[in-house]
């Protein structure tokens, strides 16, 4: 008899993402001898991910489980805010930075047992909203925007967003700063700045390095973070963030807010989870506790509730 809380599950694949394994058959070495019901739907364009976690949400299945990178898992989520549907994340990309801020296990098999796992835990999990655009992950304003081109598919899965800083460094002190007004809940600030990051997430892209130690993806707050050309320390902390010997927020300036506007003068390109969106002005905003994903108890921060 099955044991497991989740009795339908839909699971929507990328079979694009980065990992090439036999997914169908780990999917099912795994969920038949749980008695688990599943069914698969596989992507083939844009927005194919969110119509189907959509659907899933309509039919009432107990829980959602995505297999592919971080723009599948951000897409797949999207269709489940203001719903309580659980979400399973299946690793399947290269960097699969939000599964590593959960603590959920990089292997396919163990990922996908925590379907079958009475004693698995869930968390609930904050997203951002950059004018009608969702994301998971963080806003880019600045240097790292314009050198999104610039960095090769190897340096962006080493580095993370960190990457588009490093491709630049050579040229970084001749790059010409635009000046930004950040309005941030109720607080203004007026400074030159290279690169202005509102972020979700602590992750940078590689195990255990992180923006900043006290990012909590489900604290209810975006974190906003500035580095200044000038400024000698911020290098040190992206140097320190990449080797994981200090914190950056230690050394560049951060805040923790709620909602944030951002004008620079000249504009300055945005991206949104690396996908260039457009140009400054721009409007950010949290959104609380948007969906709850599926994690290992162990992964559930002390005094939050253990329930699915």
């Amino acid at each position: 008899m099955s044991t497991s809380p989740y009795k339908q599950v839909h699971i929507i694949v990328n079979p694009a993402a980065g990992q090439n394994e036999p997914i169908l058959n780990v999917l099912n070495s795994v969920l038949r001898p749980a008695e688990v019901k599943w069914d698969v739907f596989v992507t083939t364009e844009a927005g194919d991910a969110r119509k189907y976690a959509e659907q899933a949400v309509a039919a009432g299945v107990d829980a959602v489980a995505v297999y592919g990178g971080d723009g599948t898992v951000m897409e797949v989520a999207s269709g489940l805010i203001g719903s309580a549907m659980p979400l399973a994340i299946l690793p399947g990309g290269t960097a699969n930075v939000m599964s590593i801020e959960l603590g959920i296990p990089g292997n396919l098999a163990d990922a996908t047992a925590l379907l079958c796992d009475p004693t698995q835990g869930s968390r609930l999990v904050d997203m951002g909203m950059v004018g009608d655009t969702p994301f998971f992950g963080h806003v880019a304003i600045g240097l790292e925007a314009e050198m999104h081109q610039t960095a090769d598919r190897t340096m962006k899965d080493r580095y993370g967003f960190l990457a588009y800083p490093i491709a630049a460094l050579q040229s970084l002190f001749d790059r010409p700063v635009s000046r930004y007004t950040i309005t941030m809940d109720e607080e203004k600030v007026e400074m030159e700045v290279l690169n202005c990051i509102v972020t979700n997430l602590g992750s940078i892209g590689m195990l255990g390095a992180s923006l900043a130690n006290n990012i909590d993806v489900s604290d209810g707050l975006l974190d906003v973070v500035l580095i200044r050309k000038a400024d000698v320390a911020s290098l040190s902390a992206l140097v320190g963030s990449v080797t994981g010997l200090t914190d950056p927020a230690n050394l560049l300036p951060h805040w923790q807010v709620h909602n944030v506007s951002v004008i620079a003068d000249p504009p300055q390109k945005v991206t949104v989870d690396g996908e260039l969106l457009g140009s400054t002005p721009v409007y950010i905003r949290v959104l609380p506790s948007a969906i709850r994903v599926i994690v290992p108890a162990s992964a559930v921060p002390v005094g939050v509730s253990n329930g699915a």
